[in-house]
């Protein structure tokens, strides 16, 4: 891996994957989101984030979603948006992503793949989202390259403070013996963007929902079979959850 800020970072984001020991005994994909569990509320949060993709779009105009999910950032800024293109590489999310649309009776196209390897098929948008996937990427140059390429008025990133499954830490301890490094922090990511010649706006603002908490879902995250949920969820309620968010808006 490279120096730097986008050094230290490819290095922390590698230090969080599954030694391949622990990986084969897992009995389900570790790594694999329900998107049954995203679905973009019907009355968006009014949050910093919203606030400046909705500064950004003015009047109207284009919404491109990186890592949509169930579409929250896009769906947040629908009543300023002419059309919404979501971009994830899971295709039941953008199932989920779809139905929502048309239900809102919403102009919209999807992506099938991983940014940035998509980029020039999704194209570019007014206004570029994408909420917590920064810490799904170890390689973030070419990732935050791609966005602010794709972007003709400004790029809105929403992470947490840190590395979201670093609560989870003691229990890789706990159960795996395994010690995780320090995580990665907005201001790692910050950094790797000043390296890019980027300085976007920070605010950092507390999130009112936690973390994912569900017993099934942690067990399964853990890599450990189903016959211990119970043994995690004793555990769940004494685990320090990160409940601080940032967002990071910059213009191209």
């Amino acid at each position: 891996m490279g120096g730097g800020a986008a050094g230290r970072w490819a290095e922390l984001q590698a230090g969080r994957g599954i030694p391949p020991e622990i990986l084969a005994r897992a009995d389900t994909d570790p790594w694999h989101h329900d998107a049954a569990s995203f679905h973009a509320p019907p009355v968006p949060t009014d949050t910093p984030s919203r606030a400046a993709g909705l500064a950004l779009l003015g009047t109207g105009g284009s919404v491109l979603d990186v890592g949509c999910g169930g579409g929250d950032a896009a769906f947040a800024l629908a009543e300023g948006a002419e059309r919404l293109t979501a971009v994830d590489r899971q295709q039941d999310m953008l199932d989920v992503f779809s139905a929502e649309a048309t239900t809102r009776g919403v102009v919209f196209a999807t992506v099938l793949g991983r940014w940035p390897d998509v980029a020039a098929q999704a194209g570019t948008a007014d206004v570029v989202v994408s909420h917590h996937v920064l810490h799904n990427v170890v390689d973030l140059e070419p990732f935050v390259t791609a966005l602010t390429g794709a972007a003709r008025r400004g790029v809105v990133v929403e992470m947490l403070a840190e590395h979201p499954m670093a609560w989870l830490d003691p229990l890789w301890l706990r159960f795996h013996g395994l010690r995780r490094p320090e995580p990665a922090t907005t201001e790692d990511a910050v950094a790797v963007l000043a390296e890019l010649g980027i300085e976007p706006a920070v605010t950092t603002w507390e999130r009112t929902a936690p973390p994912r908490q569900d017993p099934v879902w942690v067990t399964r995250r853990l890599c450990l079979p189903s016959a211990r949920v119970a043994e995690v969820d004793a555990l769940l309620d004494h685990l320090v959850r990160p409940r601080i968010a940032a967002t990071l808006t910059w213009r191209p």
